[in-house]
């Protein structure tokens, strides 16, 4: 069974601290694409997730709630949720449930979301395995930096590391029109990286290739903001922590 989540997390907003007292009632915010290539954040928009099994025909769902075109297949779309080098921050010993985000680490909404998925974490570990992708917004101009950036430390096997820096130090770097990858390259220094590696990391094409296909697999899959969530089964939206936690909780005792 799950516990109740604290009632102190913070949503980082154009700029300003906000407080949200009550996450568990209250709209998540959503990171939105628009056509234009920026960002929109829809402060009562429900985040969508979309919760997808082995052999659950995903598409159309992800027309319903996206509007998108695609006519990518079931088979193509299952195979897109999770890839082989898909990033694990757990894997299940037991049962069959995970849990996947695509994510942008500029994204305030991902901010507010990742200590709930943080707790989901602790309270089902070794039940659920949780995946996270990338998904940089282009409106976010440090977003590819920073997925950049965690893509190098993952190669020296500092992937969570990393993705959990790039969240609580998102007030210090986030909604900056500047290049912070310096800033980054700090936080791989304070991690023990070995900085030739990781700078070679972070100037190989291959390093943005790989940030890119995850996002890839997102569009494909109709994602079109963060954070956006697959679960295995069924499609539903979520407006706050305990829906999101009352789905894996419903996945987990099935």
């Amino acid at each position: 069974m799950h516990r109740t989540l604290q009632q102190n997390n913070m949503c980082w907003h154009m700029g300003i601290d906000r407080q949200f007292p009550n996450l568990h009632s209250r709209s998540w915010p959503w990171c939105a694409v628009v056509p234009d290539g920026g960002v929109t954040l829809r402060s009562n928009t429900k985040i969508s997730v979309l919760l997808v099994a082995v052999f659950a025909a995903v598409v159309t769902g992800a027309v319903l709630i996206f509007g998108s075109g695609s006519d990518t297949s079931s088979a193509d779309a299952d195979s897109r949720v999770v890839r082989a080098d898909s990033h694990r921050l757990d894997t299940a010993t037991s049962g069959d449930v995970t849990l996947v985000e695509f994510l942008d680490f500029e994204c305030e909404s991902c901010l507010a979301a990742y200590p709930v998925v943080e707790q989901l974490r602790e309270d089902y570990a070794g039940q659920v395995t949780f995946v996270a992708r990338y998904f940089p917004v282009d409106g976010h101009f440090n977003a590819q930096n920073a997925a950049v950036a965690v893509e190098a430390a993952a190669q020296q096997g500092q992937f969570e590391a990393m993705y959990q820096r790039m969240y609580t130090t998102q007030p210090q770097w986030g909604e900056q029109q500047s290049s912070r990858a310096l800033l980054f390259r700090e936080f791989a220094s304070d991690l023990g990286l070995d900085m030739d590696a990781y700078d070679d990391a972070v100037a190989d094409p291959a390093t943005l290739d790989r940030v890119l296909a995850d996002r890839d697999d997102g569009l494909a899959l109709g994602v079109q903001g963060t954070p956006t969530f697959f679960l295995n089964g069924e499609q539903l939206t979520v407006g706050s922590a305990d829906e999101l936690i009352a789905a894996v909780d419903a996945a987990v005792n099935e």
